[in-house]
């Protein structure tokens, strides 16, 4: 790694203990580049302002968020182990330690910041969820009804997030989940899926 991805790096790890500790409003560029080990001047070289610090952490949070590659449809195994499957990788990505301590100083300031939060959803539209594409192609394959596959897969991901993400999320612990999973797959099949 060259210098000067060190320095920004060490840069966006001190902002994301920065903000997580003070908020967005409260954080304050000379300790981030003291925390970082560089100068101010060497922190505005690479990031203009707070502003541009706090878009490039919420990027992170989104690649981190959107790590896992797109699952495809395989017509000779069973459709809901594949949801099943898919989802439990889901949910390991996005509830990884890293990965939630990004989420929780990032939607803290969306809450406190109309204007941030719909900037940043405006991107988060642009990035499909890894189980889109099983979606898209079992729909194709007729094995679930045709429908919008992004649609879909945000309601199949809101019952899922329900029990493994927000309470994770929200109250820093995991719920007694035995067979859940499963569950929010059937309540989604029983929806979409064909008699095919």
């Amino acid at each position: 790694m060259k210098l000067t991805e060190k320095k920004r790096k060490n840069i966006i790890e001190a902002a994301i203990e920065e903000f997580r500790e003070q908020g967005f409003l409260g954080a304050n560029t000379t300790r981030i580049a003291k925390r970082a080990g560089v100068s101010s001047r060497t922190l505005y070289n690479h990031f203009e302002s707070k502003e541009e610090l706090f878009k490039a952490i919420s990027q992170i949070m989104i690649e981190r968020n959107t790590a896992m590659k797109p699952v495809a449809y395989n017509p000779d195994q069973p459709l809901n182990q594949q949801l099943v499957d898919a989802l439990e990788r889901y949910v390991a990505v996005i509830t990884e330690a890293e990965v939630m301590g990004l989420n929780r100083m990032v939607i803290s300031e969306l809450l406190r910041d109309l204007e941030r939060s719909r900037a940043f959803f405006a991107e988060m539209v642009t990035h499909d969820y890894p189980i889109t594409q099983l979606i898209k192609d079992a729909m194709e394959a007729g094995a679930l009804r045709p429908a919008e596959p992004e649609y879909a897969a945000s309601q199949l991901l809101g019952l899922v997030k329900n029990f493994f993400f927000w309470p994770e999320f929200l109250l820093g612990e995991k719920l007694a989940s035995e067979g859940v999973m499963q569950d929010c797959v059937a309540m989604f099949l029983s929806h979409y899926k064909t008699d095919s």
